[in-house]
């Protein structure tokens, strides 16, 4: 059978080659990052020194096994004497002290701002993290904070993490300070009132200048930081969790998190979770985050950590894994990556072992996400990255208790699907009468067919179609199976939920959008769009000589 690779533009990166396996330069690497509170007014029940004693306690754990661990201190924490001992000490043991950067009492103040908290740390976003402030009132906060590090530790930190960061304050502490790394929540909706959606979906990128959550797409443009994305995601559930909820769920590494649905306090997820990470198809490389913020406790996060840290050293005698500190991990991502690279993740079976799957694949310019359940298969991602989209917090403060960083989607599984009904694109055959019937896929599989393209191969009864994603394209084709008759295939798009569908006019080569006051075209060069319903819910996109071409985003 022959293969042919179509680029199906879509956007743009850099990368390296091939798979994980010790003899390739193509790590999968682990941080363990314990970021570390002196306060926590939402947790009632522990007493005395809990959170002292849950970061003394990782430390310890980390040095049984011979880790180094990145510790990020909040303002509070780096004033406490007993933290300032405990972590000299870990500084003597190799690991990395550094900044977690949400905003406390004691901070503003010392800064010369009025504290508008209910708590001497407030996690309401307006408040608790630097968006609620100026931007001269946010560098106000950077040089307290560096100076108050200076004085106790004898220089700057390097590594700067929070759940959410704008581009001014990290420019800023780039600029004057020179940090080298930093590091952000996984996706989410709603969780703890902040809604990050659509944007790079794991390993690291460079964030745009106007935008800290958006990867930008040149030099010029970036803020020549890497950002890390924390947490430990699941690639298959966790993008579905909540579906039709004011939040979604949390199935991470996270030690605490013990549902059926899985998490970092499951054995049989993390047996599968780890392994999945080490050897999946990354392109570049594949990044894991481990560890958690002492707000749970030792008690909550003990019983995981323990099920976790043998899995950890055994895959990392192996070669599966690279354990380094953050801002080791941000040196080596800036010596090796000019611009963000492409990178994917791949896992061929979920842990419950029901036949599901999934890919993320990401580059500067767009991320895609894949789906299977059996023999239903799903595009139930695409979401656009552009540079020049300037965040709301940028130039301002955040005056609401939530957050909202976004990209620009072309496809949204979450937020179009109904509980009953999933989003996104899926291939179809057309019936005599006009109608069409899903193509079930018998089997897939994923190939590096570049240094920087991923191929993925759907096996059905009809023939094999394939899926190619490089940084500025994605590629639909069909060939058919031998002796088989002409295939009528497209892509067909479903969404469940109108409301929030950016779709503005489809005509035959360009689907015009506009999302949050950016207008952006998806235009086809090979292939036409057929619109099937005027409210836009329906369309299809049918192929030129077996195949179809998406081309890029353009900001009108």
């Amino acid at each position: 059978m022959k293969r042919i690779l179509i680029l199906v533009a879509f956007l743009s990166s850099f990368a390296p080659a091939s798979m994980f396996s010790q003899e390739k330069d193509v790590p999968c690497i682990v941080n363990f990052i314990n970021f570390v509170r002196d306060v926590e007014p939402r947790n009632n029940s522990e007493k005395d020194r809990y959170l002292y004693v849950a970061t003394r306690n990782e430390l310890n754990q980390l040095n049984d096994y011979g880790f180094t661990g990145t510790f990020l201190l909040q303002y509070d924490a780096l004033l406490n004497p007993d933290f300032q001992s405990l972590m000299k000490k870990a500084e003597a043991d190799g690991h990395e002290i550094g900044a977690w950067w949400e905003i406390t009492e004691p901070h503003v103040k010392k800064a010369g701002i009025e504290w508008r908290g209910r708590y001497p740390w407030d996690w309401h976003a307006h408040v608790g993290f630097a968006t609620g402030y100026t931007p001269q009132e946010r560098e106000r906060l950077v040089d307290v904070f560096m100076e108050e590090f200076r004085s106790i530790f004898g220089y700057y930190p390097t590594s700067v993490g929070s759940w959410f960061i704008d581009a001014h304050t990290l420019t800023y502490m780039y600029d004057r300070y020179n940090i080298v790394a930093s590091c952000n929540c996984k996706d989410q909706v709603g969780t703890d009132g902040y809604t990050l959606w659509g944007g790079y979906w794991n390993q690291a990128y460079y964030p745009s200048r106007l935008n800290a959550y958006m990867p930008a797409q040149t030099e010029e443009g970036q803020i020549p930081v890497p950002v890390f994305r924390m947490l430990g995601s699941d690639p298959i559930y966790q993008y579905y969790s909540g579906i039709g909820d004011a939040s979604q769920g949390i199935l991470t590494l996270e030690p605490v998190y013990t549902g059926e649905g899985g998490g970092g306090g499951v054995r049989k997820w993390i047996d599968w979770f780890l392994p999945a990470m080490a050897e999946s198809e990354s392109l570049t490389f594949n990044y894991v985050q481990a560890g958690q913020e002492n707000s749970f406790g030792w008690k909550s996060m003990k019983k995981g950590l323990k099920m976790q840290m043998p899995v950890f050293r055994k895959l990392t005698d192996e070669g599966a894994f690279r354990v380094e500190t953050l801002s080791e991990s941000g040196r080596w991502f800036k010596e090796n990556f000019p611009v963000t690279p492409v990178s994917s993740v791949t896992v061929s079976d979920d842990f419950l072992n029901v036949g599901k799957s999934a890919v993320w694949y990401d580059s500067r310019y767009y991320r895609a996400g894949l789906y299977w359940a059996g023999t239903e298969f799903i595009i139930r991602d695409i979401h656009m990255f552009d540079e020049k989209i300037e965040s709301d917090y940028l130039r301002k403060p955040l005056t609401t208790t939530y957050c909202e960083y976004l990209t620009p989607p072309f496809i949204d599984g979450f937020f179009w699907s109904s509980q009953t009904e999933l989003a996104g694109l899926r291939l179809v055959t057309f019936k005599a009468d006009g109608t069409t019937e899903v193509i079930p896929v018998k089997s897939h599989e994923y190939v590096e067919s570049a240094a920087d393209v991923l191929s993925v191969l759907c096996g059905t009864d009809y023939g094999q179609f394939e899926l190619i994603f490089n940084e500025d394209a994605m590629t639909v084709s069909f060939a058919p199976a031998a002796g088989s008759e002409p295939l009528k295939w497209a892509l067909e798009f479903n969404a469940f939920v109108k409301d929030n569908l950016p779709f503005i006019k489809i005509a035959d080569k360009a689907i015009s959008a506009s999302y949050k006051g950016y207008d952006y075209n998806v235009r086809l060069t090979e292939g036409k769009f057929s619109p099937k319903s005027s409210d836009f819910v329906n369309w299809h996109i049918l192929p030129q000589n077996g195949r179809l071409v998406l081309s890029g985003v353009i900001a009108e």
